[in-house]
């Protein structure tokens, strides 16, 4: 039996109720943001290795093992939401697969290897670090949501570090932040090759992007057709529904 803690909850990960993940209203819950990042990835299906930085309570990591048989490796920073997700894996019986990090991006090269995945997904910080004045009262939300110990050149230069040449890099991220990305992204020999703006609903600004880069690949950037996740009527469309839902 899988110990919960002060305002810890089980939820349902899939509708199918395969899959459990501890969630902290006070902590850390995942958001819409790591299960489209979760679908959009290019991920082997029989073997392989896969790295997640950012993971958060392992959302991102279990949503991969229902698409994978390949080795799956998380990395968060924050103790108390590694705590969560180790405990969410192991509470899916999912140790075999999934093997979780408590560390810094940053500094994982000893543990981690050089060039040793096959695919890199990230879901980081999307804010520059505000003022202290501006920090969120929570410092777990301020962590995941702020570039506190995290920017996004850390993120992208863990993630060159660690996918091999040819391997494919996935990243989460807001629309405001489109051209850093891009070009950091190149500096770090990333060349960025897929990009789908997601939208709320027609009309309406993007909000969200994801973009998939392979390490030292060739300039080829297709642009996807746009993800509306809401039809007019507040329900889900067709293609988000799916992907919610699969």
């Amino acid at each position: 039996m899988i110990q919960l803690y002060d305002d810890e909850r089980l939820d349902y990960l899939t509708m199918d109720e395969g899959l459990q993940i501890i969630q902290s209203p006070s902590a850390f819950s995942f958001s819409l943001d790591a299960v489209l990042l979760a679908n959009f990835a290019s991920i082997p299906i029989k073997r392989g290795s896969i790295l997640d930085l950012c993971s958060g309570n392992g959302v991102i990591p279990l949503l991969l093992s229902r698409k994978t048989k390949g080795n799956i490796v998380g990395v968060e920073i924050q103790d108390r939401i590694f705590n969560m997700a180790e405990r969410s894996v192991e509470l899916n019986q999912l140790t075999d697969q999934i093997r979780m990090i408590h560390g810094d991006l940053r500094n994982l090269k000893g543990e981690l290897g050089h060039s040793s995945f096959d695919v890199v997904t990230c879901n980081p910080p999307y804010f520059k670090t505000p003022s202290s004045t501006e920090h969120n009262q929570n410092e777990h939300l301020t962590i995941a949501r702020h570039e506190v110990l995290c920017t996004l050149d850390d993120a992208v230069k863990a993630c060159k570090l660690h996918v091999r040449p040819g391997g494919k890099v996935a990243m989460v991220h807001r629309p405001g932040r489109l051209v850093d990305i891009l070009a950091t992204f190149r500096a770090y020999k990333l060349e960025p090759k897929r990009l789908r703006l997601v939208y709320p609903k027609k009309g309406r600004e993007a909000n969200m992007l994801l973009v998939e880069g392979i390490r030292d690949g060739k300039a080829d950037l297709h642009i996807l057709p746009p993800l509306y996740i809401y039809n007019e009527d507040g329900t889900y469309t067709e293609e988000a529904s799916e992907i919610i839902y699969d």
